[in-house]
């Protein structure tokens, strides 16, 4: 605490850490109407050519969040290595950032994966029984198959903005910038969990007016869709804070991010078969049991690090 208080002594107070964070949610957000708005572009004449200018916007939203925080962090050293390393940004333990944070998050999706194998189980019994064999030719097929997928999905502006472009900006925005400047700001540990979370929905209420005005949703269902989404991004995005100040590691948080814009929403139950239910609780037991073990901070940072207020792993034990 002694150390918290001196950094916010240095500069950072409670009030200022709060303003900035709402100043950059509203600018991530404002920024992306502006080509239209501000710089009166023509509206974009294709969907690839709408995504490219929200791509953009979201990449100078990033930077300009970056530049910001930096001058308001108690920051000593201006070495590239350190500077990255408030936010997060490291090379250092990156295969337990990797692993560990995709295991654990995965878990939670134990109904999913369970559902799908008993849709694999059905269509191969179908296949079997249909007079067809696991040859080589089948094998081929599905190994061409899922080539193509995956040709399709990297070629697909959508699939670079829900599994690159949104996890980047949003991870680097709402959890590299704003939980150094609320850690250093003073607030204690869970409460910046739970906070940076609101100012991450908050970016997401533009969708009302999207939903209610563009896709003509009425009212009442555009506030029921935007709703779940806000309760949605609160618990994610908790989960997501919690992950950057447990393991002071940006690609824990991001890693989960990518998986879950991958998954969707978990499957939580299946008329098929009741055995979705089951593995779903037995994943949140595990999610629950493992989520500190798999968090320690040992694991994804040296004994001798030199920590600040927005290293609050290093006294989280």
């Amino acid at each position: 605490m002694e150390r918290e208080d001196a950094d916010a002594a240095a500069g950072v107070t409670k009030l200022k850490a709060v303003s900035a964070c709402i100043g950059m949610a509203v600018f991530y957000v404002a920024i992306l109407y502006s080509p239209t708005l501000i710089l009166r572009l023509p509206p974009p004449n294709s969907y690839t050519s709408f995504l490219t200018r929200r791509f953009i916007c979201a990449a100078v939203s990033s930077i300009v969040s970056l530049i910001v925080s930096s001058l308001i962090l108690p920051i000593t050293g201006w070495e590239a290595s350190s500077l990255l390393r408030v936010y997060g940004i490291r090379m250092d333990h990156i295969w337990q950032s990797l692993v560990y944070p995709l295991l654990l998050t995965s878990f939670m999706y134990s109904g999913s994966f369970a559902l799908k194998f008993l849709s694999m189980l059905q269509t191969s019994r179908e296949y079997l029984d249909s007079g067809g064999n696991l040859s080589v030719a089948c094998v081929k097929s599905i190994s061409l198959m899922i080539v193509d997928w995956v040709v399709s999905t990297a070629s697909c502006m959508s699939s670079w903005r829900n599994y690159f472009v949104a996890p980047i900006t949003e991870e680097l925005v709402f959890r590299a910038c704003m939980i150094p400047l609320l850690l250093c700001g003073g607030f204690s540990t869970y409460t910046v969990i739970f906070l940076c979370p609101v100012f991450f929905s908050l970016a997401h209420m533009n969708h009302l007016l999207e939903f209610y005005l563009q896709r003509n949703y009425s009212l009442l269902k555009a506030c029921q869709v935007v709703g779940f989404q806000l309760v949605y991004t609160v618990i994610f995005g908790a989960y997501a804070s919690f992950l950057l100040i447990r393991t002071g590691h940006l690609t824990a948080p991001l890693i989960a991010h990518i998986f879950c814009n991958f998954m969707g929403l978990p499957v939580i139950h299946s008329g098929r078969s009741g055995m979705v239910s089951l593995v779903f609780v037995i994943g949140v037991v595990s999610f629950s049991k493992l989520l500190f073990p798999l968090t320690t901070p040992r694991l994804y940072n040296h004994e001798g690090d030199n920590c600040s207020c927005c290293h609050r792993y290093c006294s989280w034990s």
